[in-house]
């Protein structure tokens, strides 16, 4: 790798998380957690994987910022401001990170199916992160495993309104994703990510509503496996379905 291109990627890690930490979006921990695995993706990947990355996390940072102040009055945002910290960063980043390590080990042959595993595990992380983040403003809260009414916020609670957006900011995610890694030709393999997106935020639902909420498991394991999920479930979908 030239030095330039080092330069660039610690540039495009390290600006966004700046920013975020300057706006209360994340700790310090949480800086040097972005910086880490952004660095980690940029170098063993690329700069496009990075770039889908940055992507994700500016879109999040505009969903955690909508409403701050009336998800603040209900006590529904993350840390004191909305503000993510390490076990956050990493919970969403470790799956992206092994992934990026693993690309070079796979070969050529292997990109395309690696790259829409990556961004399947981000979609899923926009789904959540939006459907939490926007969803819990919606009232009309069903426990996903018996569909009785729980209050906002409620682990493995769901809404037509998270439902949607999810749904919306994965298709998003994998459309952005699709274009910045393979170009602007158009492929129906792009709605594998979108699929896995929406199918990994309902088990993040799932398993909330279940072994989380019976202390098994943390909110930050959940995110980790969900996204992993994804990506596994991407990778099915592209060798047997599509």
């Amino acid at each position: 790798m030239e030095l330039y291109e080092l330069l660039i990627i610690i540039t495009m890690a390290g600006f966004l998380s700046i920013i975020a930490q300057y706006l209360n979006l994340l700790t310090f921990d949480g800086v040097i957690a972005s910086l880490t695995i952004g660095m980690t993706i940029g170098i063993f990947a690329s700069t496009q994987w990075l770039f889908v990355l940055i992507t994700f996390t500016a879109l999040g940072f505009v969903a955690t910022l909508m409403g701050i102040a009336k998800k603040k009055a209900k006590g529904l945002q993350e840390g004191e401001h909305g503000e993510r910290m390490l076990k956050n960063v990493v919970a969403v980043g470790i799956t992206p990170c092994l992934l990026a390590i693993i690309l070079p080990l796979t070969g050529d042959g292997n990109y395309m199916a690696m790259s829409i595993a990556y961004i399947s595990s981000i979609a899923v992380a926009a789904a959540d992160t939006v459907a939490s983040e926007i969803g819990v403003k919606d009232s009309r809260v069903r426990l996903i495993t018996n569909f009785k009414k729980v209050p906002p916020g409620t682990d493995g609670g769901v809404s037509i309104t998270g439902t949607l957006v999810a749904a919306g900011a994965s298709l998003v995610t994998a459309a952005i994703g699709w274009v910045l890694i393979f170009g602007l030709t158009f492929n129906v393999l792009l709605f594998i990510p979108a699929i896995a997106g929406i199918a990994g935020c309902f088990m993040d639902s799932l398993l909330g509503a279940t072994v989380e909420t019976k202390g098994y498991i943390s909110k930050y394991t959940n995110n980790a496996v969900t996204a992993m999920f994804g990506s596994v479930l991407s990778v099915y979908l592209y060798i047997y379905i599509f």
